[in-house]
């Protein structure tokens, strides 16, 4: 027995704002669509958007939310994400930097400010 993938719920206010977000700018494709829920999906890894009531405010300290995709080839995959999350104002994006924990990772924060970190260990980076 093992587990084999987490995949995060990402609220959100807007659901065909984010589905635009997370296919135009990371390259995940739709895939599942009801009203107020989409499933996307990028090689291993999945998400679940959902929309939340009008009154949340998703930008609020209290509410953001993170989470972190583990990748090979972080280099390749930033340059090819490079060109879309170029418009995006400099306080939604970092740019590839090492940590000092061993990971060399590039963080985006989409349109509800959930923070998407990508991530590789040093010595697998490229």
């Amino acid at each position: 027995m093992q587990l084999e993938q987490i995949t995060p719920f990402v609220p959100c206010s807007d659901l065909d704002r984010q589905i635009v977000f997370y296919r135009d700018r990371l390259g995940f494709s739709p895939g599942y669509r009801s009203d107020g829920y989409a499933f996307m999906r990028r090689d291993k890894v999945a998400l679940r958007l959902v929309q939340v009531f009008d009154h949340v405010d998703l930008q609020h300290p209290e509410r953001q939310g993170s989470f972190y995709i583990d990748v090979q080839g972080i280099e390749d995959l930033y340059r090819s994400l490079e060109p879309a999350l170029a418009t995006l104002p400099t306080n939604r994006l970092r740019v590839p930097f090492d940590q000092p924990y061993g990971q060399r990772e590039f963080h985006v924060a989409d349109e509800d400010c959930t923070l998407i970190m990508f991530g590789e260990p040093i010595a697998q980076a490229a």
